[in-house]
């Protein structure tokens, strides 16, 4: 009523966003219990942290140390907090919380449309903007609804405009990857600095050392290359020449999305599916341009690092964007009323009608409600699409949303000036995006589980390789001698010269160590083949493709059950429509029978009849 539809739209689907977050916080939050209950009883953890006798090698070039693989006991029962049997049943729950989350919006949208008089509200024929109509104002067709002559914009022109744009689109992307690439580099680089630090605390905690920075680095990078996007997705938009105002906000809208998308988590799926996958094995490492060794992921593997990468951006871009929301809101208002007060006054000021008060507040941006839409569609996106791998994802967005949502309505109502009130049916285009991050998260959770976490490896060895061999079960004590047999064993005198560490390894059992151990399936060194796949690899490649397939066709099944299940309007609204509807009809009737009757008896008044009168 104040605000208008529009923004009256944007604060109910941010209330009905909030309010499904609770299931799902509270089933993230129940998988992140299970996993600290079930830690005393994980028998990974306890090999991990039971094996002093294992030594496994340095994982960068000459300054990494030997290190004993129950040195990372610490980081093994932090994953098993996040990767237990409970991560794929929160996977394919998320994929179906998406859906129903959509399914069911589009039912409260529907809803609040009919008490909002929305239903039968379409948006006028949009008016061409300036900008178009004084570029091609010199060629014109008649518009086929309303029949009179409007600018044209030719098909080639329209084509090689929209050519131009998508390079420049694409060149941005190149530049994310580029930023990526130097954050790759950095944590290859530091790697072997951190682990010749002076400080032992640095010193032995190297790789987490390394990914803490490189994500504060990265975030940095991000803040920054934000500000160049909105300029440059600001200049193709333009550039396009867009006929209508909504052409204009739907094309700017994709466009920053898929930028600031593609910046945020870049570096993400780096470390998802990229990290420690193309390094090679001791003695025949993968080098980045034949100089830097590509970075391995920890003895306890990769999934510590993605957790940290998503904690890091998720806490630091929610804190960021809060206090930009209303910090940077209150700034200005403050210097606001400074100058006012040290031009007319203290006394005059106070003077001043509620209309001139309200004057000095800060407009609305420029873009609307889009920075709004674009922070919580982001946000969507880390809840739904690396959730398999961080459960408290939902957790952190809930705890955020509920601040949002009174952060955002105290901002509208007294830091910025009344913006004018517009109508609209819908969240507009954000609507697909939402859908398209569904679909999007379904596919990266099946990778995350297949490829990144210990969990195909855990269940084939369970299945074929482990005491219950055969027998068709999986449980703990299935798993015994699990972490023996995911370790390769590697000849030390087969390292490369640029490779060997500095220490020989005498500090462990007295004289220089001859065998290492390395995460990987590959043959001893004395085998016909030195270090070839083994068949067990083979077995667990070709678990994961199957996994991947199998997963992505149950959920994608589930999905499309459930919006087909799920009907857009909810059955007391349909009948309270048709209801309404059926009021209407008999209105009418009644209207159009007593117009009749009136008519019938002012002819039989006059003394006229008709032939063909109904009776």
């Amino acid at each position: 009523r104040y605000f208008g539809e529009k923004i009256g739209l944007y604060f109910a689907w941010l209330g009905w966003y909030t309010g499904m977050l609770f299931p799902a916080a509270f089933i993230g939050l129940f998988v992140f219990l299970y996993g600290v209950a079930t830690l005393k009883h994980c028998q990974v953890s306890k090999e991990v942290c039971q094996a002093t006798d294992i030594i496994m090698c340095p994982i960068c070039d000459k300054y990494c140390p030997f290190m004993k693989l129950s040195d990372s006991c610490v980081y093994a029962k932090v994953t098993n907090l996040f990767d237990n049997g409970a991560t794929v049943f929160f996977a394919v729950f998320m994929a179906v919380w998406a859906t129903v989350f959509l399914e069911f919006w589009k039912r409260r949208r529907a809803v609040i449309g009919y008490d909002w008089d929305l239903i039968d509200w379409e948006e006028e024929e949009e008016e061409i903007r300036p900008q178009f109509e004084a570029k091609y104002s010199k060629k014109e067709r008649m518009n086929p609804i309303s029949g009179k002559p409007e600018p044209y914009q030719a098909f080639a022109d329209k084509c090689s405009r929209i050519i131009v744009s998508a390079s420049g689109i694409f060149f941005m992307i190149c530049v994310v990857i580029a930023a990526v690439f130097g954050i790759v580099i950095y944590r290859v680089v530091t790697v072997s600095t951190f682990a010749a630090f002076k400080w032992a605390l640095i010193r032995n905690n190297s790789q987490v050392a390394t990914t803490g920075t490189a994500v504060c680095i990265n975030f940095c990078i991000i803040m920054l290359l934000n500000v160049l996007y909105e300029k440059v997705a600001l200049f193709l938009t333009n550039l396009e020449q867009p006929r209508t105002e909504s052409e204009w906000e739907n094309s700017f809208t994709l466009k920053m999305f898929l930028f600031q998308f593609v910046n945020l988590n870049s570096s993400t799926f780096y470390i998802a599916f990229f990290l420690g996958r193309f390094t090679g094995h001791p003695g025949a490492y993968l080098r980045l341009i034949n100089r830097w060794r590509l970075e391995e992921c920890h003895p306890s593997g990769c999934l510590i690092d993605l957790c940290l990468q998503m904690g890091i951006i998720m806490v630091l871009k929610q804190t960021w964007n809060n206090f930009m929301e209303l910090g940077y809101p209150l700034i200005q208002n403050w210097w606001t009323r400074r100058r006012v007060r040290h031009e007319h006054g203290s006394q005059r000021k106070a003077n001043f009608p509620q209309w001139e008060k309200d004057y000095n507040l800060q407009p609305m941006n420029a873009y609307g409600l889009f920075d709004e839409y674009l922070e919580m569609i982001l946000q969507f996106g880390f809840t739904t699409i690396f959730v398999a791998a961080f459960p408290l994802a939902p957790l952190l967005a809930l705890l955020n949303n509920i601040i949002e949502i009174r952060l955002d309505a105290y901002k509208f109502v007294t830091q910025w000036r009344r913006p004018l009130a517009s109508r609209a049916k819908d969240i507009g285009i954000w609507y697909g995006i939402l859908e398209g991050i569904g679909i999007l998260s379904v596919i990266t959770n099946a990778f995350v589980i297949a490829v990144t976490s210990d969990f195909i490896p855990r269940l084939v060895y369970a299945y074929k390789y482990g005491p219950c061999a055969g027998q068709g079960e999986a449980g703990q004590k299935c798993m015994v001698g699990y972490v023996n047999a995911s370790l390769s064993v590697f000849l030390v005198s087969d390292f490369e010269h640029r490779s060997e560490p500095t220490s020989n390894g005498s500090e462990f059992s007295g004289s220089p160590l001859k065998y290492c151990r390395y995460r990987d399936y590959r043959d001893p060194p004395h085998a016909p083949v030195p270090y070839g796949y083994t068949l067990q690899f083979w077995h667990v490649l070709a678990a994961r493709l199957a996994f991947i397939i199998v997963f992505e066709h149950l959920v994608f099944c589930i999905k499309h059950l459930i919006s087909y299940l799920i009907p857009d309007l909810p059955k007391d609204l349909r009948d309270r429509m048709r209801r309404e509807k059926y009021l209407i009809q008999e209105m009418m009737y009644e209207a159009e029978l007593e117009r009749l009757q009136k008519e019938r008896k002012e002819r039989k008044k006059n003394g006229k009849s008709c032939n063909n009168e109904w009776p």
